[in-house]
């Protein structure tokens, strides 16, 4: 898969799982409100600046934490909220992230040996 696939995968993930936290916990209806639109638009900047994404599948995966520390903790809020929910909106989705990231973390694994 080239980079930028992976590039665009990857906001695809993020900003979906931002707007399913958003719809939840912020009970918004289609849109998101501006905190969550702030985490949106910096995620996918992270994602766009990245110099590793031709050796990961998804941030969650990376061993380099690139989000500032307040961000980060926004990021792993909305990844503990969504993360599991995905697979009742988001099947297919799901299920590729869950298999990609599987392979993902064998391949490091074998690298390291």
């Amino acid at each position: 898969m080239e980079v930028s696939q992976k590039r665009e995968r990857e906001k695809k993930v993020v900003s979906l799982m931002i707007k399913l936290y958003c719809n939840k916990q912020h009970h918004t209806k289609g849109e998101l409100c501006e905190d969550c639109k702030q985490l949106e638009e910096y995620a996918r900047l992270r994602s766009e600046k990245c110099p590793f994404m031709e050796t990961k599948t998804f941030c969650s995966n990376c061993k380099v934490h690139c989000y500032k520390p307040d961000m980060r903790e926004k990021i792993r809020e909305v990844m503990r909220f969504s993360g599991p929910r995905m697979i009742l909106y988001h099947p297919v989705m799901a299920i590729r992230h869950v298999i990609e990231s599987k392979k993902e973390k064998k391949r490091l694994e074998q690298e390291e040996r």
